[in-house]
């Protein structure tokens, strides 16, 4: 699949400041790609430099095949900027503000009432045609943002914190959008502190910190290069003839079983425990049948996956460390 967006050695620097520091990277078209980064590592000059906000001190940015550098306005015309902070113009009402905007990117009048409608029930403010935009709550402004966004069919969303203040269920409501406009094919480059969401939405990641990319591929693919070993997690009916302390001294004695962390300093739920084990699937399955046939009275055994925020602290500590 092609990349629809590529940095080159992209670098952004203010007098001995180095915001963005030799970036490389591609996302493919129809990826969902999630930014992550500590305040000030350089996400948002690396957006305003693909949306042709600001211009890169050295290196070169293109979206689907246009130089931020050489052809900006080629660029504008693929993108839809969502910025971490917008206006809005409290006084139009909301069909208005979307019509404003349609006649920016020069869509025809003929053709605007019809896109206005479908944009509006794209991001559920069909209900709100008529108010005016000062009476929209924060969520509603950040969807109608959204939808601004959209009004020239972009192929390229960029997002900057779509979540930022939102309460849960708005924020929900945003994940859920983001999700249908995946469907539709739009790739997505958005950065957002909220690693749960992040996951949740992304296919792939980058993680830049100190105006450098640490990390960057698949979630799937970076859960591995962390973690050398699996991570099994054991469920058991408490009170009964085995004990923690005596599961535990079973597990040690088997060959892949690494270490056994105890429910207390993993903090999990008494009843469960956890082990690095380096075998495969039929020795870990043969490991349960073991553990079965010895009477553990085993509720639940399974891997433990691990979270984006493992990989984030992972690969800042040891940018950092």
């Amino acid at each position: 699949m092609a990349a629809i967006i590529e940095l080159d050695g992209l670098t952004k620097r203010y007098g001995d400041l180095t915001a963005v520091d030799d970036l490389n990277l591609a996302i493919d078209e129809g990826a969902v790609f999630g930014f992550i980064g500590p305040n000030g590592a350089g996400k948002t000059t690396t957006m305003r430099i693909l949306t042709t906000l600001l211009r890169p001190t050295a290196g070169e940015a293109r979206v689907a095949g246009h130089s931020v550098i050489t052809e900006p306005v080629a660029v504008r015309r693929v993108i839809g900027y969502m910025p971490d902070f917008f206006g809005v113009y409290e006084d139009m009402k909301v069909w208005e503000y979307l019509d404003f905007f349609a006649a920016c990117y020069d869509i025809p009048a003929s053709t605007r009432s019809g896109m206005i409608d479908d944009l509006l029930a794209l991001v559920d403010l069909g209900q709100k045609r008529d108010a005016y935009v000062e009476t929209l709550s924060r969520g509603m402004k950040q969807r109608l943002c959204l939808a601004r966004t959209l009004a020239h069919d972009p192929q390229v969303l960029i997002l900057d914190e779509p979540a930022s203040g939102l309460d849960p269920r708005a924020r929900i409501e945003m994940r859920e959008l983001l999700r249908e406009l995946k469907t539709m094919g739009k790739t997505i480059f958005f950065s957002s502190h909220i690693l749960s969401e992040v996951a949740e939405i992304c296919t792939s990641i980058g993680i830049i910190d100190n105006g450098r990319l640490v990390a960057s591929g698949r979630m799937e693919e970076m859960m591995r290069q962390i973690r050398a070993h699996r991570l099994i997690e054991v469920r058991y009916l408490a009170g009964g003839e085995w004990d923690e302390s005596g599961i535990r001294r079973r597990l040690t004695t088997e060959i892949g079983v690494l270490s056994v962390v105890t429910s207390e300093s993993a903090g999990l739920p008494p009843g469960s425990l956890r082990f690095d084990y380096n075998g495969d699937d039929a020795a870990l399955a043969h490991l349960l049948g073991k553990l079965i046939g010895d009477g553990i009275p085993v509720l639940a055994f399974g891997e433990v996956s691990g979270d984006l925020e493992d990989v984030f602290l992972q690969v800042t500590r040891e940018t950092n460390g």
